[in-house]
């Protein structure tokens, strides 16, 4: 019951978020075609308003959109009048998509590390170098640190490539510039949850029954002291690839950032529009995930609704 009614929220979230979006888009002042009236006989604008039903009253164009909405047809990219968003989006989510995955991994390994680490030498100077290196990726955004991992390891060093896409090794600086502000938060986010999961009982009982500190570590400690960090996953995944928009640019990556951004420019709706609802659909899907995963990872978790 739990799961239909989260699937249910899922829908309702989705819904509300494409209406609001829609709503927004019809509030900007102007028009897509406003810089074309002076080049384009006015027949020919008001076939291509017409195209994108932009000649309707705004309930009608809302019911359209729904419509295709609802069989997953995102629409036609003003433009480029010869592609759907559909096709924008599916061209771009792999290169958007393996950039915050690579950057989630490197997140999660290294911050779950230095948290640890920080944990189990509290006060002390790994735990002072840790917590260091975590202000640092905190206060250094992605777009200041992308251009200095080009100085150096590109243009100085050459051990990579500067720019471009194709090869793994044009991911490796675009995921490192990526994963340095939620390696640090996950850092942050694990040393708090594993001071306070070593601080408990059951774990001192544990360490004087001469268990020994990699098992208690392992065993008892991790388990219990990753729940907050699986909560921030979710999230953390999407702002990833949301996140790249930036980096693609710096990075010349054919991801969907840069088609976002040069529909906003170009104040391509459908672009926009499609943009936002897939992303929007993609965090509520991975929080449902995440909700769901709660249980396995902890069995003391029941899945259940506020009243039961």
């Amino acid at each position: 019951m739990y799961i239909v009614k989260r699937l249910f929220t899922m829908l309702m979230t989705i819904w509300v978020i494409a209406s609001l979006t829609f709503l927004i888009m019809k509030m900007i002042p102007g028009d897509p075609f406003a810089s074309d009236a002076d080049v384009l006989p006015p027949e020919v604008l008001q076939n291509m308003r017409a195209k994108y039903n932009l000649d309707e009253p705004i309930a009608v164009q809302y019911l359209l959109y729904m419509k295709d909405l609802a069989t997953f047809d995102l629409g036609i990219s003003i433009q480029s009048e010869t592609r759907s968003v559909n096709t924008i989006i599916a061209e771009g989510a792999p290169a958007s998509a393996l950039l915050g995955l690579q950057a989630l991994v490197i997140a999660l390994a290294f911050g779950l590390l230095l948290g640890i680490v920080a944990a189990l030498h509290h006060n002390r100077a790994l735990d002072y170098l840790s917590m260091f290196i975590a202000i640092i990726g905190i206060s250094v955004p992605s777009f200041i640190l992308a251009p200095l991992l080009i100085k150096y390891f590109a243009v100085e060093w050459g051990i990579l490539p500067v720019a471009s896409w194709g090869t793994w090794q044009h991911s490796i600086l675009p995921s490192l510039a990526l994963a340095a502000t939620p390696l640090a938060v996950i850092a942050r986010f694990m040393r708090s949850s594993m001071l306070e999961v070593l601080n408990q009982n059951y774990i001192r009982t544990a360490d004087a029954k001469g268990l020994s500190t990699t098992k208690l570590v392992v065993r008892h400690g991790i388990r219990n002291a990753i729940l907050p960090v699986i909560s921030f996953i979710g999230p953390l995944f999407v702002a990833l690839i949301t996140g790249t928009f930036v980096i693609e640019k710096i990075f010349a990556i054919p991801g969907i950032g840069r088609y976002f951004v040069d529909s906003i420019f170009n104040r391509d709706y459908p672009v926009i529009m499609g943009t936002t609802i897939f992303f929007s659909t993609l965090l509520v899907v991975t929080l449902f995930l995440i909700d769901i995963s709660y249980r396995f990872i902890d069995p003391r978790i029941k899945l259940t609704s506020g009243g039961e």
